[in-house]
């Protein structure tokens, strides 16, 4: 049986990414991502061998746009901030989620719903599992970066103030919209909301964080859930 091309493989996961924001993995199974997308499950096990290596791959793929986009919009809002660049930076990462959203509304509400830990197992294979921590390697050091460019510091208290931030704060504004049922499936992040995020971390960050000390920094932060 052949393989589906690339571009092929790439709507399924659109079509799966859709299955597991409405249903949750719990409930996702190759004969309904066959029934939805018209692809057979032998292609679907061809291409990517067994259930929990899909999941694996779809959130792999969602979640490292997500970070492409979250670095994206912090570098751009360094660059354009002059003198409060730094803490600009920080405000457009915070706000990566609603963004994300607008564009690829699925995976938003996939990655909000669906933790890493749950796709992890023995069924997944080793290289797979290592590209999902190395996102982790990638979050972390955008954190650094943010911590670096506002205080000098990436000891663990200042990697923490930026994780409460970039991940504790947006997790907590938007996750109501993000899990809220629409007609479209669309997650409906209101401008007010975006507003008193970006008001919220800007308070946050005129505090300095406390003394450096020995902890190290967030080892396994998660994308805004």
């Amino acid at each position: 049986m052949a393989r589906p091309r690339t571009h092929d493989l790439d709507q399924l996961l659109d079509v799966a990414e859709r299955l597991v924001a409405d249903h949750g993995p719990e409930r996702f199974t190759v004969r309904g991502l066959a029934a939805a997308s018209g692809v057979s499950n032998g292609a679907i096990y061809h291409a990517f061998g067994s259930l929990p290596v899909l999941l694996g791959r779809l959130w792999l793929r969602a979640a490292g746009e997500f970070l492409d986009l979250q670095t994206e919009l912090a570098d751009a809002a360094y660059e354009a901030g002059g003198p409060d660049g730094a803490a600009e930076a920080v405000v457009a990462a915070a706000g990566t989620p609603a963004v994300f959203a607008d564009r690829r509304p699925a995976a938003a509400r996939m990655l909000i719903s669906v933790r890493r830990d749950q796709l992890l197992g023995p069924e997944v294979p080793e290289e797979l599992t290592e590209a999902m921590f190395a996102l982790d390697k990638r979050l972390v050091a955008l954190l650094i970066r943010l911590s670096r460019g506002l205080w000098g510091r990436a000891d663990g208290a200042g990697v923490e103030v930026i994780t409460v931030c970039v991940v504790d704060l947006p997790t907590a504004l938007f996750r109501r919209a993000l899990t809220a049922p629409t007609a479209d499936g669309k997650p409906v992040v209101t401008e007010d909301c975006r507003e008193r995020l970006r008001t919220a971390v800007r308070a946050v960050l005129t505090l300095p964080p406390p003394p450096p000390n020995t902890r190290p920094a967030p080892a396994k932060p998660s994308p805004p859930r």
